[in-house]
């Protein structure tokens, strides 16, 4: 039953909700600090996994890495060998406006890319591939309950972290109304239209292209709470 990428023989060491960050001392966090009887299942390349309970709910957290070809990976095996239903990321993103400031919630409903992951995995040719409506909607009555202000828009999936060619303000934020860039959304929602899965995904602003304003590695490892609290309220 184990994958090249994930050590669990017993598939029911998983929940059928995974909650996914990028990092996987992230997802050591949330972990260590939300959930209870907290097992380890995965640390193959260290990419941590956890299965444990929150509020009495099973949830499993575990990291995906950087960019969509990791994250296709993880998520891929996650629906596919694990019967794994949902899948939330939790990430983080820089963002296109100012009017995203640093530590803003954005609940992600669609996202845009120019990567080739959907056309060369599965032949879809559109550039912007939705989140499941009902997992974003728990997403957004979770923020409501908690008193916690988010936004609901859409996100640019990008290959590339350095650009040194064209202009993303014109050619991405503008054209397509993307609020910010992270790297792996577009991946989790194709692979989830794909298997008849959910996803979503929430993400706290954690640098801005517009300001220069950026928090440290250790930041966002440890201070996104209000974004791992609505997804574990989701969840």
């Amino acid at each position: 039953m184990a994958t090249p990428h994930i050590e669990v023989e017993d598939k029911n060491l998983f929940a059928k909700t995974v909650l996914m960050p990028g990092d996987p001392l992230r997802a050591e966090y949330i972990a260590k600090n939300y959930l209870t009887d907290v097992i380890m299942i995965n640390k193959v390349r260290n990419m941590f996994g956890y299965t444990g309970y929150y509020k009495g709910k099973k949830i499993t957290v575990m990291g995906s890495g950087m960019g969509m070809p990791s994250i296709g990976i993880y998520s891929y095996e996650l629906y596919n060998n694990y019967d794994v239903d949902k899948i939330i990321r939790v990430g983080s993103c820089g963002a296109y406006s100012p009017d995203a400031k640093l530590y803003d919630i954005i609940i992600v409903k669609d996202a845009y890319s120019e990567s080739s992951f959907a056309k060369t995995a599965y032949n879809y040719q559109e550039n912007i591939i939705s989140s499941d409506d009902f997992l974003t909607n728990n997403l957004s009555e979770a923020a409501k309950n908690l008193n916690i202000p988010f936004t609901i828009s859409t996100i640019h999936s990008s290959d590339v972290f350095y650009r040194a060619h064209g202009n993303v303000m014109v050619d991405v934020r503008d054209k397509y109304n993307c609020v910010g860039v992270e790297m792996e959304s577009f991946a989790l929602f194709a692979n989830a239209k794909y298997l008849n899965k959910k996803a979503a995904c929430i993400l706290t602003v954690s640098d801005s292209l517009v300001t220069k304003e950026y928090t440290t590695a250790e930041e966002r490892q440890k201070s996104f709470n209000k974004m791992m609290e609505i997804a574990l309220e989701a969840a």
